[in-house]
C-alpha cells in the first residue's frame, strides 16, 4: 500500500509521463493506493475536475486519522523548522499521517525530504 502526494496527482491527472505516474497508475490497478485526507481536499479544491474524477478519487480508502494525530503533526513541523528547512503546513500534514500509519508517500515534491530526514518518512521521490 502507498500514499500518494497531491504534486503526483495532479501530474497524473494531468496525464503528464513520470516513473511517479506509471507506479501510480500500477498502484491503482491492483487497488494499492490509500487516500491521505489532506491530499483528498488539496485534489478537490480543483474548480476543474470533474465529477467523475472526484467520485473517483473519493472511493479510495482513506487514511484514519489517529487521535493525538494534530499534535504530532504540530512536532513533526517544529522539528523540521528548527532545522531551517521547509516545511509547510498542509506537507506536515501529509507526512504526519504516513508516519502514523507507516505508509510509504509517493511524490515528486522533493520538499518532503525535510519529514523523512526529520521523522523517517518512508519516501517513494521521482
Amino acid at each position: 500500500m502507498i500514499a500518494v502526494d497531491t504534486s503526483t496527482w495532479i501530474a497524473f491527472l494531468q496525464g503528464e509521463g513520470g516513473a511517479d505516474a506509471e507506479l501510480l497508475d500500477r498502484a491503482l490497478e491492483d487497488r494499492q493506493v490509500l487516500m491521505v485526507p489532506v491530499v483528498l481536499a488539496e485534489v478537490l479544491s480543483d474548480p476543474k475536475l470533474t465529477a467523475e474524477v472526484s467520485r473517483t478519487l473519493s472511493d479510495l480508502p482513506l487514511i484514519e486519522i489517529e487521535s493525538g494525530y494534530w499534535e504530532r503533526a504540530g512536532e513533526l513541523r517544529a522539528k523540521v523548522l528548527a532545522r531551517h528547512r521547509k516545511a509547510r503546513l498542509g506537507d506536515a500534514l501529509i507526512a504526519q499521517t504516513c508516519i502514523d500509519r507507516g505508509i510509504p508517500l509517493l511524490t515528486r515534491d522533493r520538499d518532503f525530504r525535510s519529514f523523512a530526514e526529520a521523522a523517517g518518512l518512508d519516501l517513494i521521490v521521482r
